[in-house]
């Protein structure tokens, strides 16, 4: 058996994609190509029997462009980044919704908190309605409530919140997608002798410092660091994490046919794992 046939059999699929991965980097508009492939690939994953959640960023950037026009790296106070994201949220799931609906694919929409995990009720609440809209066959899309969300109540990157919700909803395999290839030894932008790392069975101390808090990205907000936070909340969970690279989408349907690409966190359930202790 190859290295990663074991993921064929993987069923409850969460998918995490990033804002510079959903946009162009010149203009900062939507990369409508990119989008109607990942849409497709979640698309063949649901028609193949499996449960599938998107957990996207973009809202902001989105929401940015249509109020500034032009490209926008200003450092916005708080009320305008809200009101970008409530703009750019309902742009994003309506473009979104018609790319679906070309598949015959219902979506949903579901805008997640730290109070949605934290409240016990609240959560309680949310595992239902993911529950029910996968045996629907509906495929829900995850984004931070980035409206109304402060310090306090943001989790402040969608790395975790993949891993929040692939635990909340008890997934088999958590991919993030991003700008990197993967986990190396040290950041390959700077030192052309970095390591790829293809596998990590157990995440120690010293991957954990590994972590770069930049992704060189002017879009995105999460960085190494946020990655190998979600992977241990993802393998103390019990779930496998991918990190591989978004710059074809179509790496997707690779990675689900078991081959070799991005690095691969093994499960490493920590029996004594409590989902609200990582918010």
């Amino acid at each position: 058996m190859a290295l990663r046939d074991y993921i064929k059999d993987k069923q409850r699929i969460v998918i995490k994609i990033g804002s510079s991965s959903l946009t162009h980097k010149e203009t900062g508009d939507l990369d409508y190509t990119k989008l109607e492939v990942l849409v497709r690939e979640l698309c063949d994953l649901r028609n193949k029997g499996k449960d599938v959640v998107l957990v996207t960023s973009g809202a902001i950037a989105v929401g940015k462009k249509a109020v500034f026009k032009q490209l926008d790296q200003t450092d916005h106070p708080i009320a305008v980044k809200q009101a970008c994201a409530a703009i750019g949220q309902a742009r994003l799931m309506m473009t979104y919704q018609k790319i679906f609906a070309e598949y015959n694919q219902v979506a949903a929409q579901i805008l997640m908190t730290k109070n949605t995990i934290i409240d016990n009720l609240n959560r309680f609440n949310a595992h239902n309605t993911f529950s029910e809209l996968l045996k629907l066959g509906v495929i829900p899309i995850v984004n931070e409530n980035d409206t109304i969300a402060t310090y306090e109540i943001e989790f402040g990157d969608n790395d975790t919140l993949s891993a929040i919700v692939a635990a909340l909803i008890e997934a088999d395999l958590l991919i993030l997608l991003s700008d990197i290839d993967g986990l190396y030894t040290d950041d390959p932008n700077k030192n052309p002798d970095a390591v790829f790392i293809s596998e990590v069975k157990e995440l120690t101390e010293e991957l954990m410092q590994m972590g770069k808090a930049s992704t060189g990205s002017k879009v995105g907000t999460g960085g190494m660091n946020t990655k190998l936070s979600a992977a241990k909340i993802a393998t103390s969970a019990g779930i496998d994490m991918i990190i591989a690279n978004a710059s074809d989408i179509r790496i997707i349907h690779r990675i689900m046919d078991g081959r070799d690409h991005g690095t691969i966190f093994r499960a490493n359930k920590d029996n004594n794992f409590y989902i609200q202790d990582y918010v």
